[in-house]
């Protein structure tokens, strides 16, 4: 569906964009939800005003416009779903107790998943853990968890765990799709993201 009307129409102009310039003179500033606006396949354009003639006006040129839908309007892999943050779904960890490691990576735009990916949180000396995707596709949320069990070797007492650079990975042919345009989400992150997360440090 084209996100604009097609025809100098009341019924062809979905959005306001101000004064409409109709041939009855209107009262100054006055808001007019006829719009002269409109888009064509030049680009938007407004009714003829000069020179005797009655050819619309283009604005602004950019061909195809009335036929463009929101996702035409982006670039392959220049404004695709991206990672914005991280952020911790439990505040403590305890070895003793076990429990589920919960991490949300959250995304500028609705992603869709795929599959199974998996995001590695990194502990100390080497025991690092592959949180597997739990939920959130067509959201903007997607959630990873592990569950580990009490007084497993997985974890030690005062291991400090932490989301890492480029953490999340689309293993076994998973995929993180933006949902409008399809495109591969962008999942790669710098290291300040994953550290303004935070830590949680292991408890005996």
């Amino acid at each position: 569906m084209p996100l604009w009307g097609t025809e100098d129409t009341l019924e062809g102009k979905p959005k306001i964009h101000g004064r409409s310039f109709l041939t009855t003179p209107q009262t100054p500033g006055t808001v007019d939800p006829r719009t002269a606006i409109y888009a064509t396949t030049a680009g938007w354009v407004q009714p003829g005003t000069g020179r005797g003639t009655t050819d619309p006006e283009v604005l602004v040129a950019i061909r195809g416009l009335s036929t463009r839908t929101g996702g035409a309007f982006k670039a392959t892999g220049a404004l695709e779903a991206n990672i914005t943050s991280f952020n911790w779904n439990i505040t403590t960890f305890d070895k003793s107790e076990g429990g589920t490691l919960s991490v949300t990576a959250n995304f500028n735009e609705t992603v869709t998943v795929t599959g199974v990916p998996k995001l590695v949180v990194l502990g100390t000396g080497g025991r690092n853990h592959n949180l597997t995707y739990a939920s959130g596709t067509t959201t903007s949320r997607l959630t990873f968890t592990k569950v580990i069990g009490a007084a497993a070797n997985d974890t030690n007492a005062a291991d400090v765990l932490t989301v890492g650079v480029n953490s999340l990975a689309q293993v076994g042919g998973s995929t993180i799709k933006d949902t409008e345009s399809t495109n591969a989400a962008v999942i790669l992150n710098h290291v300040d993201i994953g550290t303004a997360a935070g830590s949680i440090t292991v408890v005996a």
